[in-house]
């Protein structure tokens, strides 16, 4: 005997879970690409109970012990790094002179639903990774080098997370790519996936 149908569910309480989704990020529960996976699974979802698993290991109460706020990320004639699991606040200030600059955003913990990033560049290069999800407004001023963005950039969607760069730079460069969800690798192998997926889709 088969059970009773489930609920559909409307465009209101989709927009609830995502802004649910966002408070948890915001909480340090799920970090940039987790939630950006989860929305796209709440805007794919047509029943109560696909909404519902969209929460799935999600405590009610507040997690403790978060991790240290990382706001600088620097690399005076040598390279740095930041990836894995990491916390940032509203902003965070990367400065390369001389040096290479690696900044995964995909592990990162928010503490606001948007962040910025402000690059500043002297004959050194800034790469920024975030999840394809991931609303991006890109800026810059650079003088003799550049600054880009790269790889798929899927339509726009209410509540997806905001990174803002800010890319300033003389004799540099700054590249933000674009990973497709769940890419591992090394960096270089991340940049390859966001070149051969703008490739691939045309974008």
């Amino acid at each position: 005997m088969s059970g009773p149908p489930d609920i559909r569910v409307s465009d209101a309480e989709r927009e609830s879970a995502a802004i649910a989704l966002r408070e948890h990020s915001v909480a340090g529960r799920l970090t940039l690409e987790e939630l950006s996976d989860r929305l796209d699974e709440v805007y794919a979802a047509r029943t109560q109970q696909e909404l519902v698993r969209v929460e799935r290991e999600l405590p009610p109460l507040p997690v403790s012990g978060r991790r240290r706020r990382r706001r600088f990320v620097a690399a005076v004639f040598g390279n740095a790094e930041r990836r894995a699991r990491w916390r940032v606040g509203g902003r965070i200030f990367v400065f390369s002179v001389f040096g290479d600059v690696d900044l995964d955003l995909r592990g990162a913990e928010l503490e606001r639903p948007d962040v910025g990033v402000f690059c500043f560049t002297l004959f050194g290069n800034v790469d920024v990774y975030v999840p394809e999800g991931a609303e991006l407004d890109h800026s810059a001023f650079i003088v003799f080098g550049h600054s880009r963005n790269r790889g798929h950039e899927p339509p726009p969607r209410r509540e997806a997370p905001l990174v803002a760069v800010r890319a300033l730079g003389l004799f540099g460069a700054t590249d933000i790519w674009r990973v497709p969800a769940g890419a591992t690798g090394s960096f270089g192998e991340l940049i390859k996936l966001s070149k051969s997926r703008q490739q691939e889709l045309g974008a």
